[in-house]
């Protein structure tokens, strides 16, 4: 009878063990790394280095594929009813100037597009990015194996630019479409954010209302600016930006500078809001009556036409005319008033002034 094989004691060491079950465990080791790097959801580049989206699919794995719930889409707002709501709320925020941008940093805001958040989309196993991407785009790719999650191309239609734009994932063509904050992280640690707890901040940052895939080099350009020193160049967009910027701000109690306001306020009057019914500047009002004032009429000075007095003769003196012809002869007309030789009788007209 032939000799049965060994068992492989628990002690017995690796190298020692038959090849055949070396093999094996080779093998399950290396399906369990290929299914672990499979299910990656976020956009690094060890992912772009090593994708594995051309492996095949097993039967279980393929049953597993989920596909994912998108955001909520975006309300456009382009009437005079959406304004109007836009511009009442923001006329409820703070106006003050920009506090200093000391201190801000990115990691302020949570690791970048993380899924540990508290706002739409938060906790469904997907990065913040890709739902953004499965939200924006239309005619997606997602990777196979990566539940419906990572975005491998699709086309955007950018609302910045009004142009189409299509997306190819990798290291060379991913920034052709970027995820921009509405309101930049910047613009926010400058008029509020500071405030917010950590949590609230990386909800901010990771809130699909605060979130857009658009244009790459647009989104460079337009930086940290807020509506007063910024606005996309597709004008048939300026009034849904606006107003996402008002209602993100009024969510997470941020403020408006005076500048801001005012840019807001004059796109929204564009769209149709009523814009001549709500001042954007409160000037207080210091009257203690309510009664319309009566205006007092225009003050007109007083006539100033001289009158002298009447005329007295002077204390007697040692000049005396009998007439004007004899202060005429003396070389003394006229003769006013005070003057010696001056008389009443001498003055004819009262004016005090004698033989003029």
């Amino acid at each position: 009878m032939p000799r049965s094989p060994r068992s492989l004691s628990p002690a017995q060491p690796a190298s020692r063990r038959p090849m055949s079950t070396r093999l094996l465990l080779g093998g399950s080791t290396v399906a369990l790394v290929l299914a672990l790097g499979a299910c990656g959801t976020t956009d690094t580049t060890a992912e772009k280095a090593a994708d594995t989206s051309t492996l095949p699919t097993t039967t279980s794995t393929a049953q597993a594929e989920i596909t994912l719930p998108t955001a909520t889409p975006v309300v456009t707002v382009s009437s005079g009813p959406a304004a109007n709501e836009a511009l009442a709320t923001l006329n409820t925020l703070a106006v003050k100037g920009r506090a200093p941008k000391t201190g801000y940093d990115r990691a302020l805001f949570g690791q970048a597009w993380t899924d540990d958040v508290n706002v739409d989309g938060g906790r469904n196993g997907c990065d913040t990015r890709n739902d953004i991407l499965r939200r924006d785009l239309t005619g997606i790719v997602v990777k196979p194996g990566s539940n419906g999650c990572s975005v491998q191309s699709g086309t955007l239609a950018d609302p910045y630019t009004g142009r189409s734009i299509s997306f190819v994932r990798g290291q060379q063509t991913s920034s052709a479409v970027q995820i921009d904050h509405v309101v930049a992280l910047s613009d926010a640690w400058q008029k509020g954010a500071q405030q917010l707890s950590p949590a609230q901040r990386a909800d901010f940052a990771n809130d699909p209302r605060n979130l857009q895939a658009v244009d790459g080099p647009t989104n460079q350009a337009k930086g940290d600016g807020d509506a007063a020193t910024w606005l996309p160049p597709n004008r048939s967009y300026r009034c849904t930006y606006v107003a996402r910027q008002v209602e993100v701000k009024a969510a997470y109690k941020l403020w408006v500078t005076q500048a801001e306001k005012d840019a807001i306020t004059r796109i929204l009057g564009d769209c149709g809001a009523d814009v001549a019914s709500t001042s954007t500047r409160q000037v207080p009002n210091t009257r203690t009556s309510t009664a319309t004032p009566i205006p007092e009429p225009a003050y007109t000075p007083p006539t100033t036409t001289y009158t002298p007095p009447p005329a007295e003769d002077p204390a007697p003196s040692s000049v005396y005319y009998a007439n004007c012809s004899a202060v005429r002869a003396a070389g003394a007309d006229p003769i006013y008033a005070g003057q010696p030789g001056y008389s009443s009788k001498l003055d004819r007209d009262g004016d005090g002034v004698a033989c003029e």
